[in-house]
This record gives C-alpha cells, sequence and structure tokens, in this order.
C-alpha cells in the first residue's frame, strides 16, 4: 500500500508553513462561526466517509470493522460533537476572582489561540489520535499542521486527500512523510507540537522534546508501560474477558493497553485458567480468522514483538501462534515471568500479556515504582481497599478498575500522562485548553492612584505604612503543632456504627429490667 502515499515535496514545507503563519496573522481562524464551520466540515468529512476509512485501517492494519468504528471511527465522531457543544463557552473571556486589590483593575483572563500548532500523529489510532485533537486545535482557533503517520499509508493518504477537499488548506495542512519530513518540520518554529504515542519510551520523546526546545516550542508528549494489577477478590470472568479484550484489541498496539499483570503467586494458575476459558470463548475457530484480529503495522514491528516472544524465559500458556508473511501475532498469555525478563524490558506493543507472579501486593507496588510512572495503571478487584491501596500507593496518568482501554474516550475526563509517560492532555476542554493560551489582562482607571499612589516615588514612611494597610495580609493562627494522625470517614463510621449499638443495647438491658 506504500505506493498509495506520495510525500509532501521538501521544499514546500516551508511554503506551507509561511502560508499558514500569513493567514493566522491575518486572524482570519479567530472568528467563532468560522471555528464551528471547519468543526462541522471535519466531522462530515468524517461522516461521509467512514466506509473508506474502515477500508483503509483494515488495508494498514488489518483492523476488523468492529474495532474500527469502535475505536477509532465513532470516538473521533464523538469528540468532535462534545468539542462543538462546548467550545464556545471554553473560549469566553474569564473575570478573575474578587481581589478588594485587584478587582477594580477589570482583571480578566482572554482565551487566545496559540498560533500555528503541529501534531505529529501515530499509526496505532491513525483516526483518534489525529481528529480530536485537530477539532481541539481548530476549536482554540490556531492554524494547524498534521503529519501522520507514514506507517499507514492508506488512512494517511485517505485523511490527506479529504482534508484538501472539506478544510480550508490555508489553515490545515497535511504534511506526508517519514523521518526526514518530520525533521524539516521539527526545524521551524511552532507554538505547541503535539506528539502522541512515542513507541520506544522517554528516549524518542526526549529527542523530540530536544527538537522542539531548539526552536523554543513546546511539546506534549506520551509513551507508557502499564501495570495491570489483578486481586483474588476480582470477578474472574470478567476481568479475563476485559483485560483479553484490552490486550487483543488492535493487536495490542493501543498506548493504554495492560502491558504487564501483577498477580499473588498462589492465585496465577486460577488466572491463567481463566484466561483460557475467555480465549476459547472468544475465538471459537482460530484468532486469526479474517476479520476477527488486526495485524501487526510493519515488518519491523512483528519482528521486535516476535522476537520478545521467542526470548522470553517465562512459559506460554496461551496462543503463541505467528505468521510473518500476513505479521499476525495471535493473543498471547506467558506466566512466570520474572522481572528481569525480556518482555519487562521495554513497552511490548503487541498482543502478548506477561504475567509476573509476587510473595506480596506490596511487593509489585515496589516494582511498578521503582520505574518511569506509566500512562495508565489497572486494577481488577471487588474490595474497595485494595483498589484504594493501589490507586493511592502509584502514580500514572490515569487508574481505571475493572477496565482496560476505554478511558481515554470517556467523556468529560483528561488524557494524558505524568512525568516520563507524558505531558499535556486531549479530549474535549482539556484538549481545547491545551492549545489555548490564557492571556492576562487588566484594564486600571485613572482613579486607581487614589489607593495606589503610595506606589510612585519618592519613598517615604507613610507610604510604606499606606502600602502595608492595603497589601499586607492575614493569616489564621499560628498552628501549635503538626496536626494529628486522620482518622477516616469509615473510622468514625465504625465507631459511630459500635456506640449505637451500644446504646440500644443498654436501653434493651434497661427495659429488660424494668419489667423485672
Amino acid at each position: 500500500m506504500s505506493d498509495q502515499l506520495v510525500f509532501t515535496p521538501l521544499d514546500e514545507i516551508e511554503k506551507i508553513y509561511n502560508e499558514l503563519k500569513a493567514t493566522f496573522a491575518s486572524g482570519k481562524s479567530r472568528p467563532i462561526p468560522y471555528r464551528r464551520y471547519q468543526l462541522l466540515q471535519l466531522a462530515y468529512m468524517l461522516k461521509d466517509n467512514i466506509k473508506l476509512f474502515e477500508d483503509a485501517l483494515e488495508a494498514d492494519l488489518g483492523r476488523p470493522q468492529l474495532e474500527a468504528r469502535m475505536l477509532d471511527i465513532d470516538p473521533s465522531l464523538v469528540e468532535i460533537k462534545s468539542t462543538l457543544a462546548g467550545f464556545e463557552k471554553w473560549a469566553r473571556q474569564e473575570s478573575a476572582p474578587f481581589s478588594i486589590n485587584f478587582s477594580p483593575m477589570r482583571p480578566v483572563i482572554r482565551k487566545e489561540p496559540k498560533g500555528i500548532v503541529l501534531i505529529i500523529s501515530p499509526f496505532n489510532y491513525p483516526l483518534f489520535l489525529t481528529i480530536p485533537l485537530m477539532a481541539s486545535a481548530i476549536a482554540a482557533g490556531n492554524a494547524v499542521v498534521i503529519k501522520p503517520t507514514e506507517n499507514t499509508p492508506a488512512t494517511t493518504a485517505l485523511l490527506a486527500n479529504l482534508a484538501e477537499q472539506y478544510l480550508d488548506t490555508s489553515l490545515v495542512r497535511v504534511i506526508k512523510g517519514g523521518v526526514q519530513e518530520t525533521t524539516k518540520l521539527l526545524e521551524y518554529t511552532w507554538e505547541f507540537i503535539e506528539r502522541d504515542h512515542v513507541l520506544g519510551g522517554g528516549k524518542v520523546g526526549k529527542l523530540i522534546a530536544a527538537a522542539g526546545a531548539k526552536t523554543l516550542s513546546p511539546v506534549s508528549l506520551e509513551v507508557r508501560k502499564s501495570p495491570v494489577f489483578v486481586d483474588s477478590k476480582c470477578d474472574l470472568k470478567t476481568t479475563a474477558k476485559r483485560l483479553l479484550w484490552g490486550k487483543a484489541a488492535n493487536a495490542g498496539q493501543t498506548c493504554v493497553a495492560p502491558d504487564y499483570v501483577i498477580v499473588q503467586r498462589d492465585f496465577q494458575e486460577k488466572f491463567v485458567e481463566a484466561l483460557q476459558d475467555v480465549y476459547r470463548e472468544f475465538y471459537p475457530s482460530k484468532a486469526s480468522a479474517s476479520g476477527q484480529m488486526s495485524r501487526m503495522v510493519s515488518p519491523q514491528a512483528f519482528t521486535r514483538v516476535n522476537n520478545l516472544l521467542k526470548n522470553t524465559k517465562g512459559t506460554i500458556v496461551l496462543g503463541g501462534d505467528t505468521d510473518e508473511t500476513t505479521k499476525y501475532i495471535g493473543p498471547t498469555v506467558v506466566k512466570d515471568v520474572k522481572p528481569e525478563d525480556c518482555l519487562m524490558s521495554e513497552e511490548i506493543f503487541g498482543p502478548i500479556l506477561p504475567i509476573m507472579p509476587v510473595s506480596s501486593i506490596d511487593e509489585g507496588l515496589a516494582y511498578v515504582n521503582a520505574h518511569d510512572h506509566p500512562l495508565s495503571v489497572y486494577v481488577f478487584s471487588q474490595d474497595s481497599a485494595f483498589k484504594a491501596k493501589i490507586f493511592d500507593n502509584t502514580q500514572s496518568g490515569s487508574a481505571s478498575a475493572n477496565e482496560t482501554i476505554i478511558h481515554p474516550a470517556a467523556y468529560g475526563l483528561p488524557f494524558g500522562g505524568i512525568g516520563p509517560s507524558g505531558s499535556g492532555y486531549h479530549t474535549g476542554k482539556y484538549g481545547f485548553d491545551m492549545f489555548t493560551h490564557l492571556r492576562s489582562s487588566l484594564d486600571a482607571p485613572g482613579w486607581l492612584d487614589m489607593l495606589l499612589g503610595f506606589r510612585y516615588p519618592p519613598y517615604t514612611a507613610a507610604k510604606i505604612k499606606a502600602m502595608g494597610r492595603l497589601m499586607n495580609p492575614t493569616f489564621p493562627a499560628r498552628p501549635k503543632g503538626p496536626p494529628k494522625a486522620h482518622v477516616s470517614r469509615a473510622s468514625w463510621s465504625k465507631w459511630f456504627t459500635f456506640l449505637l449499638a451500644l446504646a440500644l443495647a443498654g436501653g434493651l438491658m434497661k427495659r429488660q429490667f424494668l419489667k423485672m
């Protein structure tokens, strides 16, 4: 399919950049009605061509139709709709909170576009990790350059062709290309660079951040290796179904895919049996059957993941089937994986699920916390205390209980990482804010000098005293010491229940005594 994708000539990139820069400077992208028009055009670009995008995703990734719709196309449409519903409110100027000192100056926060932004999008979800970001950037009033991946040539070619038909090319352009074209783009100054999914961990992300730093361009990045804690008190069948689906969807090429499972040693075999039962239920014939399983994106991706499978010291207990000619790797579960195993050395980004047994959950927490903060942490349990322990003792971009991979599309929730797993937030208002400059503004009246005249020289003791009366803040009384240990609401509830039961028992005893 690579012959479908004609790269943008390098000498055209500067012309495109300058054209967008000039159009943005003209103010064309700023009016709310024009932003709304462009957003609707973006929505219909996708809605009018759903079948073409399904076919392109199948050609590039072997993507089953249901996954194409559920994980790429429909969530993108939902994001555009939510942006359309809210962006006018998000774009409104905000008044600062009341302050006796500054409110007379009419302080406001202006919501302004950042300028010309660059979105470098990935292969794994070439629509959902591109189009909602385009919607956020357009809604915020920016000029936008999209650099989709060359690894999904059919989808990238289709996106580029349709963008020219539906969108204002003086404000939105798609650059087709690979490393050379991306390197050329990074030579220019951007008001913001969004790079979603950097396979290979923080090293590649740091290179992109370094390139952005050369031109003082802010960069948003995401990388990840997401752990799953499975408790013996989980709903075992549901846990196995959601985990196996979350790992197999898109052949495991999902930025928030469960990367490895931590279970207590004495629960591992029971958990494996549940996964095997679900595998037989999901794939009664073969997972490789047409329309059931995505393929690895490229021969290089197949080789990398297949080598991990070949070199693991763990025991394959499910799947393990591969086909190099079709880039197929079946859903695979590997048990008894140790921390030093090759499967634990990097983000897998394929349909292999390692199980790392531990003696205690504290051991599992120690392992997770000894590594970079993950993009997601998952926990499967019916025990509220267990879930709280995992969430309270880890840091990650997101934390989900009893579910996998669908939270990036959850309405109203921000999607992003923390530390090495990412910066910036996607979806809805959070995406809009990422592409928006919050510009502080004051408009001070002339009479204000009656209050603030003390700021002008010559400085005198009287002026210092006047300044102190107006500006020196007061605080609560000085604390006598650190606070006592926190007593949770649950503890108070237990004590209240105990005292109530004691009082009732006492009342009953008194009544019995009086009857005597």
